[in-house]
């Protein structure tokens, strides 16, 4: 018997990721709680947590219309979010391996007061 699997928004490793909403093609948005995105973040990413996403809230104005690519710490949140924006007719893809591998890829990271940030 056949089952029909349903295949998921496409996956992008960081560097996809930063090239991508590099060039504007599409916006960076970080689906973690507040206190992980203060400790650090992309530069120019958009903030939006999963709790806040799975609430029914809408993207931020900067994103509507374009497509997301969702980051979280370590990808799995980021590939629930981009599940859900999918299902609401959203281009949506994630970051493989979240912030842990943005960093990990010595990409930027800035902390909530503009300086240096870590990954929380």
């Amino acid at each position: 018997m056949f089952s029909l699997l349903r295949r998921g928004p496409g996956r992008l490793t960081p560097s996809q990721a930063h090239q991508r909403t590099g060039d504007g093609r599409a916006v960076l948005l970080d689906v973690r709680e507040a206190p992980e995105w203060e400790a650090g973040h992309a530069p120019d990413a958009l903030h939006l947590p999963l709790s806040r996403l799975t609430a029914g809230a809408p993207l931020p104005a900067s994103a509507q219309g374009r497509p997301v690519v969702a980051i979280c710490r370590s990808g799995h949140r980021s590939r629930q979010a981009a599940r859900l924006l999918a299902d609401r007719g959203i281009e949506a893809t994630d970051v493989t391996g979240g912030m842990t591998a943005w960093a990990r890829e010595g990409l930027p990271v800035t902390g909530g007061q503009g300086g240096g940030g870590v990954i929380a």
